[in-house]
């Protein structure tokens, strides 16, 4: 199945559901995962590349998060049930990553000799890290609500009488 719309384009009918990321509130989220999907990966390009030795696992782990940004925001971006799917489980991800890597930075803070970008539950980034999952689970459940039923096929033609 071909899909024509431009890249960024809300999910329209046919999607599957209406997108999470096409409302005012689910455009400024989009941005929001956007901008940290850019922050984490450019973050975690120059630490590897210059400074991996330092501290792996805390490079890695701001990596791997760019990635689940990412994830996010192509899911929220592309609706229907097969994005909303994917945005559940990279912000769900998200979130666990938030709460583990957060506790342990904090608890031992020997394993974390650099911050990553979910250290501290986000302290770095004004702990916007911590919110933006509990938003993004918030709105797929808000939109996800609102979904109108999918459509059911067109009624069958009767067969054509014979002669």
């Amino acid at each position: 199945m071909r899909d024509d719309r431009a890249l960024g384009a809300p999910a329209v009918e046919g999607g599957g559901g209406n997108s999470p990321g096409g409302s005012g509130a689910g455009r400024v989220l989009v941005a929001v995962y956007g901008t940290f999907a850019l922050a984490a990966g450019a973050r975690a390009g120059v630490q590897l590349g210059t400074r991996f030795h330092e501290a792996p696992a805390a490079y890695l782990l701001s990596a791997f998060a760019a990635v689940v940004y990412i994830v996010a925001t192509v899911g929220l971006v592309r609706g229907g049930r097969g994005g909303r799917r994917t945005a559940l489980a990279a912000i769900s991800v998200e979130l666990v990553g938030v709460l583990v890597v957060g506790t342990l930075s904090l608890t031992d803070a020997a394993a974390f000799p650099d911050e990553t970008v979910w250290s501290a539950f986000g302290r770095g980034y004004y702990f916007v890290p911590l919110v933006l999952p509990l938003l993004g689970l918030l709105l797929l459940r808000r939109t996800g609500q609102k979904s109108p039923p999918p459509k059911s096929p067109p009624p069958k033609s009767p067969p054509p009488k014979s002669p």
